[in-house]
């Protein structure tokens, strides 16, 4: 068999990204983090225009942020909306001291902004996500999936009546070989 390359990776993903996906609307949550921004270079090469990225701005990242990530999107060519929701993430985290009550919030906040914005993009059929191996193997035990996915792995939660299919092109990749991808994609 031959040695798995980023590039052999990147040229079989893409061909069967766009095969299964055609001509469907397909939406992704940005992180800022290398597996998102992976999967959405990855998406945007095999369908283009008909990715629609969503950037949540919880108020928690570091000063300038925001605008420094939701501008590198931009010229990567990405169709990608910036919403500021600082407010609501702060608000909702005010007095909270537990920091698995913090981690709850952020990731429940993260989801609702989400689908708020999710729900505006008309006929959108996907949910694409980041999630890697480990966060697959994480999310299995013995007793097949666990009820405790580490809410910031997964957006889920996107209602029911939207009924979009997941598609995850990094899910059998580990870490270091997501950043090879990434490399490879510039």
């Amino acid at each position: 068999s031959q040695s798995w390359t980023s590039e052999s990776f990147v040229e079989t993903t893409v061909r069967e990204l766009r095969e299964k996906l055609g001509d469907d609307k397909v939406v992704l949550g940005l992180s800022g983090g290398v597996d998102s921004s992976v999967a959405a270079v990855l998406l945007h090469k095999a369908i283009g225009k008909n990715l629609y990225c969503i950037f949540v701005d919880s108020g928690l990242l570091r000063k300038n942020e925001f605008e420094e990530v939701l501008e590198s999107y931009k010229n990567m060519g990405l169709n990608v909306k910036g919403v500021k929701a600082g407010a609501k993430f702060l608000g909702d985290l005010a007095g909270v001291t537990e920091p698995e009550k913090k981690r709850k919030i952020i990731g429940r906040d993260f989801v609702e902004v989400f689908n708020e914005e999710a729900m505006q993009i008309r006929d959108v059929r996907w949910l694409a996500q980041g999630t890697i191996y480990p966060d697959v193997i994480e999310s299995c035990s013995v007793n097949g999936p666990s009820a405790t996915i580490k809410s910031h792995h997964n957006v889920g939660g996107l209602p029911e009546k939207m009924n979009l299919k997941v598609v995850e092109p990094l899910r059998l990749l580990f870490k270091d070989e997501v950043r090879r991808v990434g490399r490879s994609l510039g």
